[in-house]
């Protein structure tokens, strides 16, 4: 057997800077904030009984830098569940990562907006999916996510935004 050929680190020293760093660390995740309420309770459980919940479910991933190469990624959920009117249950919750990227400059943004959030998204759901349990109501069992969508939604709405006010910005002027 060659070594060489079975270790794809063969040859390289401890500490030798050309061996390549992995391009997502992650180095914490934990909750920011989480907060569930159920005002309507426990007459809400015999609404439920005779209707099909409402639940409405928003997400946002925000990302910051921490230091070099060291970014804070947090997805950001608000659940709302209505039965007859009234309110089952609120949930929020922020969960955090804080993520080491070694990518080019040019795939920063979507590592940070993509790749990070569909890391973290499972433990995220595994909470929401615990919390609303141990509140008492079925567990919420979110879907996956499709956060390139998300993404390119959000690239999408940035550039309506640039070209409209590029638009305002010209407004005072007419052409025949």
């Amino acid at each position: 057997m060659n070594a060489t050929t079975d270790n794809p680190n063969a040859g390289t020293a401890p500490g030798d800077e050309t061996a390549a760093s992995p391009p997502v660390v992650i180095n914490a995740q934990y909750i920011k904030d989480l907060s569930f309420e159920a005002p309507n309770t426990p007459a809400i459980f015999a609404t439920m009984r005779n209707q099909a919940p409402d639940i409405s479910i928003n997400v946002d991933v925000q990302a910051k830098p921490v230091e070099a190469n060291t970014f804070e990624v947090v997805l950001h959920f608000k659940t709302e569940c209505k039965a007859g009117g009234g309110v089952a249950f609120i949930l929020e919750l922020a969960y955090g990562g804080l993520f080491t990227l070694n990518v080019p400059q040019e795939h920063l943004h979507p590592m940070l907006l993509i790749e990070c959030p569909r890391l973290l998204f499972p433990f995220a759901r595994n909470i929401i999916n615990d919390a609303t349990r141990d509140g008492g109501f079925p567990p919420l069992m979110l879907g996956p996510i499709d956060f390139v969508a998300m993404y390119q939604s959000q690239l999408a709405q940035l550039q309506e935004q640039a070209a409209q006010a590029k638009a305002s910005g010209n407004g005072g002027t007419a052409s025949a």
